[in-house]
């Protein structure tokens, strides 16, 4: 190639991009979590697959991560209705809160008593899978079709939404006192601000987001766009730099500004859709690349039996402790603790411990790789199916007399 080392990257990520988007269309045809093949498309890419991509910049792809979850959830935040949420609120805070602890104790529980790992490092692999991931969750609902019926779907969607929180707090908590730093007392008030500022911020910079974009009427389309653009970024580094969650905070922000009356709602509706799935798609392109395929036969065996015990264990067992309270059928419960997908986030989450220097964090972060690939593949594909068999599904209108 006779062009420079920048003409080469773009003609690259081109390239990328472009198989991404017809992969979507053989997921639309096939039944494959898109998701699945925007991973496995990196890996090819990567430097042990015929692409030869080198990379192995952990921050950029942590950095990265964390910038797509804040469009990724400001877009479901922004496609969710209020009123569909209320009467799900508390099982979904429940769940995104209590239902991260409980699933990544009982991981942590095995991954120390059945695979031998140390407690600090089973415990620290229990918190990085603990959380649902709402990319996976809402990329699935929409790829596959699958049409649930509207408390499942805004239980499953407040739940993928606001449980990543808990599952950063934990990680980032046990990543301190696996390197012997930290007390239990930190911890608690860590979260307490975290999710505390998150809602707060995330209100009330909603209802300014809400107010700037009906107030700043723009003539130029592109402009008004890039407004939201612009204030889904300050909502969460404000968040973040004030000690909030900024993943809480863009998805409230969201949920407040699709909730109120604004002018060209469409168009900020179908703009950042499409943001979302450009980063989707550019994460898990990234998250592939950083995968090292080579190193994946070491973990298969473990990272199978963590994935089935996450799937088939401790996912329902701590949904079904959980929704007791609530009074939701076996059925539900059942679906709810199938839906467990994990996705980003986890890959995500194991960078903190990796850039850290953590004993054994490389092979944590292909164990949870690999579990996260187990999940998608199995979980996905199986959604709707489950959905049909338990009766689940919304009832579609009848079609009117011809």
């Amino acid at each position: 190639m006779t062009g420079s080392p920048a003409d080469i990257v773009l003609f690259g990520s081109s390239v990328l991009l472009l198989l991404s988007i017809l992969l979507n269309r053989v997921s639309e045809r096939f039944g494959i979590p898109p998701l699945l093949l925007f991973l496995v498309l990196g890996m090819l890419a990567g430097s042990d697959g015929p692409g030869g991509i080198y990379f192995d910049d952990t921050r950029l792809a942590q950095g990265l991560g964390v910038m797509a979850l804040a469009f990724i959830l400001f877009a479901g935040g922004l496609d969710t209705v209020w009123s569909q949420i209320r009467p799900v609120f508390w099982p979904g805070l429940v769940l995104a809160t209590l239902g991260v602890i409980l699933t990544a104790w009982l991981v942590g529980i095995f991954a120390s008593l059945v695979l031998g790992f140390p407690p600090p490092l089973g415990f620290l692999l229990g918190a990085i899978v603990s959380s649902t991931d709402a990319a996976a969750v809402f990329s699935v609902l929409r790829a596959r079709g699958v049409r649930l019926r509207e408390r499942l779907k805004a239980l499953l969607e407040l739940e993928s939404g606001t449980n990543d929180p808990m599952a950063v707090l934990l990680t980032v908590g046990l990543t301190a006192f696996h390197l012997g730093a930290g007390q239990p007392g930190d911890l608690v008030w860590i979260g307490v601000k975290q999710l505390g500022l998150g809602l707060a911020l995330g209100y009330l910079l909603g209802r300014a987001t809400a107010w700037a974009w009906n107030r700043f009427g723009f003539q130029y389309r592109g402009l008004r766009l890039l407004l939201s653009f612009a204030l889904v970024l300050f909502i969460y580094g404000l968040t973040a730099v004030l000690g909030g969650s900024g993943f809480v905070a863009v998805y409230l922000a969201g949920l407040v500004v699709g909730s109120v009356s604004l002018k060209h709602k469409d168009e900020l509706l179908l703009f950042h859709d499409g943001v979302a799935w450009i980063m989707q798609t550019v994460m898990f392109l990234v998250l592939g690349l950083l995968v090292f395929p080579s190193q994946l036969p070491g973990v298969v065996l473990q990272g199978t039996l963590v994935a089935l015990f996450l799937m088939f264990v401790a996912r329902p067992l701590a949904v079904a402790l959980c929704l007791l309270p609530f009074r939701w059928s076996w059925r539900e419960v059942l679906l709810v603790g199938w839906v467990g997908l994990r996705g980003a986030v986890p890959i995500v989450l194991a960078t903190y411990p990796l850039l850290a220097g953590v004993p054994g964090a490389n092979t944590l972060f292909n164990l949870v790789f690999f579990v996260v690939f187990l999940s998608v593949a199995l979980q996905g594909p199986t959604l709707g199916l489950l959905a049909h068999w338990l009766g689940l599904e919304e009832k579609r209108p009848d079609a009117l007399p011809s």
